[in-house]
């Protein structure tokens, strides 16, 4: 499948976010803009949902939340032993009862 250009303009403070947020996602900005286009064809569907509030964390949040993620052996997150959540089961009885009603 060949390949085409395309050109836009942004605003030249959010390019420069977004390529630095792509850039520790590991991908380049082709690459995002890509996997948005393909996601709204399959979809046919915006690939996000405008939110008139904005619930997002900014990036001292998100870098706080990475220095506290424990890791095993294999690099996956897992939970410390002592987290007084650990048990929690809230979310998986959550996600085994929607399975149930997909019939998953």
């Amino acid at each position: 499948m060949a390949n085409t250009n395309v050109t836009m303009r942004i605003d030249e403070k959010l390019k420069m976010q977004l390529q630095d947020l792509m850039s520790n996602l590991g991908m380049d900005m082709t690459t995002f803009f890509t996997l948005a286009a393909k996601q709204a064809v399959r979809e046919q569907a915006l690939p996000f949902q405008p939110r008139l509030i904005n619930g997002n964390y900014d990036k001292k949040t998100y870098q706080l939340a990475m220095k506290n993620t424990k890791y095993n052996s294999e690099g996956k997150a897992v939970i410390d032993k002592d987290d007084e959540w650990r048990d929690e089961t809230e979310w998986d009885d959550m996600f085994e009862q929607m399975k149930k009603e997909r019939g998953i």
